[in-house]
């Protein structure tokens, strides 16, 4: 489905990714893991075409990303689901609302049923008509999960999902992306927390990638 072939990245005129290799197939589940600083951020903003490589080649579904007009780009996006490090919210809308948005934005109806479905899933029933600035981490953690997938895409890309929660809500995270994945949704989890791909071998046999010395290498662990 995404697809990178020798893909190079550079950031302020510092080569920060090189000779990138990457194959997310329907029903992969990958673990990018590297330290602060290393490219985890820039490799899924490439995986979604946020960012173009500065020499390489990125298919998305098949397609070429060079080739794609705007609004092809942005068709092939609604199959893929983000969560960004730092979820974002629009604060004077309700947190059902802002779940909802991938649907306002492309100007369809929302389908209610399947949005009060969605937050269920994710335990978030109660809290459907709260504003995001009354909702914990785990809380706002669980929204941009429900946000990311309220479209059902076929691969989803997390970025640092379980950064600023705690253990137990880092676990419950996690279980919701396996879950996910068992459904045969693709999932990538950029993530400097060891432990939560510890956890995770009891669940889901994973992929384990490393970003090092601007190369991505496996880190030689299938969990």
């Amino acid at each position: 489905m995404i697809r990178l072939a020798n893909v190079s990245h550079d950031y302020g005129g510092r080569a920060l990714l090189n000779g990138i290799d990457l194959h997310i197939a329907p029903g992969a589940f990958h673990f990018l893991t590297g330290p602060s600083g290393a490219g985890k951020s820039t490799l899924l903003k490439l995986c979604y075409g946020e960012l173009s490589p500065t020499a390489g080649e990125i298919e998305l579904f098949g397609q070429p990303l060079h080739s794609l007009s705007r609004d092809a780009l942005a068709d092939t996006r609604r199959r893929i689901g983000v969560i960004h490090q730092d979820c974002q919210f629009l604060d004077h809308l309700t947190l059902a609302e802002n779940v909802a948005l991938p649907f306002v934005a492309t100007g369809r109806p929302v389908p209610e049923n399947d949005l009060r479905e969605l937050l269920a899933w994710v335990g978030l029933a109660g809290q459907a008509d709260s504003l995001p600035p009354t909702l914990s981490g785990g809380e706002r953690q669980r929204a941009a999960l429900a946000r990311a997938v309220m479209m059902s895409p076929e691969v989803v890309l997390a970025d640092e999902p379980t950064g600023n929660v705690d253990a137990e809500m880092s676990q419950r995270l996690l279980s919701l992306l396996v879950e996910l994945n068992r459904m045969g949704t693709a999932i990538m989890i950029a993530t400097h927390d060891l432990m939560l791909i510890r956890n995770a071998k009891s669940l889901v046999s994973a992929r384990v990638l490393r970003i090092a010395d601007r190369q991505l290498q496996s880190a030689g662990v299938d969990l």
